[in-house]
């Protein structure tokens, strides 16, 4: 049916309206009309909202492109450490780890939430059982520590954990060959070099350590420094797993002042091959090397260091993109994360336990140290001159200490190129050690570890071999050794204690200031030997550059010789 009705107008035309046409009309309004609605609605006054609730009882958001957050992503514990808090994370598997980039450290005072700080983590490093540590900027006083994913509001985080103090700590352990478990220790205050009385401790095994009656105890062999070494209980030795993770180990002061709260998840040392794949490692602890990392590995490669340990005491350097590099170039080097802070002895011993599978000899020396062979032989060749005798078990190698050699600025070409004065006389040596000859205490004093019996140790004529030890750098390099130096029993330099060591440099005092003479300080005797060497084997003649300089040093070089 049609309707025929007459509009007025400036036509003044007839107009037909089919009702069939006004009725989808009406529909297409409305549709429109709903459309528009719910898409305002969604798009304005009903965006989701996440709620702060911490803690991950459901999943909150996709990290990255393909990963759902897990609930099970959780901290487990963190420390406090001076100018440092270190957040563990416990994750599940198959789960992406988190960035630097994901995460906030977040500190907050009770439910005061305008004492809410929050700060970028300064690094994040992955531990040995799949989770991951977080370093975090130091814990202001009365404040609690957690992390927020930088994705969500800063009220979203996850729970802390228990947070335990650094100064009182089980903070690391391994179960050795023997199947013992070495536990390393901050607290307990032992003397250096010495053996302590075993009866006073026992080791205490578990998943969780307030549930008392489910704890597992065993007896403390030794005792020395930080480190105890335990019996391994079989139950932890051949036992499953718990929900909970691996195992925990902790150690009890026997009448005393009870245990100490411990984050050691102590792995297992897989036994060695019959035959040991590499014949000379080396082994060393640093913080910030980036710099000189180069050059100390390319060196040693050349005198027949085959595998290198890297213990990284908290590099906030390019330290990390340097080792990546050097193993691209084929160099078999490892990092090893090792927060803690002025615990040289004990890293060493750790190291020593894990180089026991790889290597039939291990030296340990700084990044500023370089061995030299007067003769151009290699180190494995010295080595096996010196152990003719099978109870040697441990060589030493006198040290010579150079000094900034009238140098104002790093040099260029690297260290044993730029620096060619010293002082007269030896100071003390460093240890080249055969791993089965370690006392089972792991006593060593960082310059060399005391052996089993039955075994002794072979002095290295000066004549034949060195260490040239670049102690005395430049200013700029030099002041760094006043923040915090890694050896437990050696004095900070800014320390007022202990002042006429032979640790500390001779007349400096506690202040990092330089001496207007310093650039000719501890240069008794001009030594080119080394620097001799090194421009003969390490010189790239077609490119004339040291091996261990990049193009973009080289490019340095020759816009200053262009100054100049």
């Amino acid at each position: 049916m049609k309707i025929r009705r007459k509009l007025g107008g400036v036509c003044g035309s007839d107009v037909v309206v089919s009702w069939r046409l006004f009725f989808w009309f009406v529909v297409l309004f409305v549709f429109s009309f709903v459309l528009f609605s719910t898409m305002f609605v969604f798009k304005g006054k009903f965006r989701p909202v996440v709620r702060s609730v911490r803690s991950f009882s459901t999943a909150r958001a996709i990290i990255g492109d393909s990963a759902t957050l897990s609930p099970a992503v959780s901290i487990r514990e963190a420390v406090k450490l001076p100018e440092q808090t270190l957040v563990f994370l416990k994750y599940p598997q198959s789960l992406r780890l988190f960035t630097k980039d994901d995460l906030i450290c977040v500190f907050s005072s009770g439910d005061d939430s305008s004492k809410l700080r929050k700060e970028k983590p300064e690094a994040v490093d992955s531990d040995k059982f799949g989770g991951q540590i977080v370093r975090c900027p130091e814990t202001p006083p009365g404040y609690t520590i957690s992390l927020a994913i930088s994705r969500w509001t800063i009220d979203d985080h996850l729970a802390a954990g228990p947070t335990h103090q650094w100064d009182w700590l089980v903070y690391d352990a391994v179960i050795d060959h023997d199947n013992s478990t070495v536990v390393f220790v901050k607290g307990l205050n032992l003397k250096p070099g010495k053996v302590a009385d075993v009866s006073r401790y026992e080791c205490v095994y578990g998943w969780d350590f307030a549930k008392h009656n489910r704890l597992i105890r065993s007896d403390v062999i030794s005792a020395a420094q930080e480190i105890v070494r335990c019996r391994t209980p079989l139950t932890v030795l051949n036992g499953p797993k718990s929900a909970h993770g691996p195992v925990k180990v902790s150690v009890r002061i026997k009448g005393g002042t009870g245990m100490l709260p411990s984050i050691a998840q102590p792995d297992r040392i897989v036994h060695p091959p019959r035959r040991k794949p590499f014949e000379m490692c080396v082994c060393t602890m640093t913080r910030n090397a980036a710099a000189v990392l180069r050059e100390w590995v390319m060196y040693h490669a050349g005198i027949g260091v085959q595998r290198w340990f890297i213990y990284d005491n908290n590099s906030d350097d390019d330290i990390i993109a340097e080792i990546n590099d050097l193993e691209r170039r084929g160099y078999n080097i490892t990092r090893h994360f090792w927060p803690w802070i002025k615990t040289q002895e004990a890293g060493f011993s750790n190291c020593a336990i894990r180089a026991r599978n790889d290597c039939d000899w291990i030296a340990f020396i700084d990044v500023d140290e370089f061995y030299y062979i007067r003769s151009g032989e290699t180190l494995t060749s010295i080595i096996r001159n010196y152990t003719a005798s099978a109870e040697i078990g441990e060589i030493r190698t006198p040290c010579h200490s150079f000094g900034p050699s009238g140098l104002r600025n790093r040099p260029r070409g690297g260290v044993t190129e730029g620096y060619t004065c010293r002082v007269i006389l030896p100071e003390r040596h460093k240890s080249i050690l055969k791993p089965e000859s370690m006392n089972a205490t792991l006593i060593n004093v960082v310059h060399h570890f005391h052996l089993k019996d039955g075994f002794t140790f072979a002095d290295v004529d000066k004549e034949v071999m060195v260490i040239n030890h670049y102690k005395y750098q430049v200013w700029e390099v030099f002041k760094e050794k006043f923040y915090r130096r890694v050896a437990t029993y050696v004095a900070d330099w800014q320390n007022d204690e202990n002042v006429g060591s032979r640790d500390r440099a001779p007349g400096l005092g506690t202040r990092p200031i330089e001496p207007p003479d310093w650039a000719e300080r501890f240069c008794e005797v001009n030594d080119t030997g080394l620097r001799d060497q090194v421009l003969e084997k390490f010189k790239d003649n077609k490119l004339q550059r040291l091996i261990w300089e990049k193009e973009e040093d080289e490019g340095s070089r020759r816009a200053h010789n262009r100054i100049d």
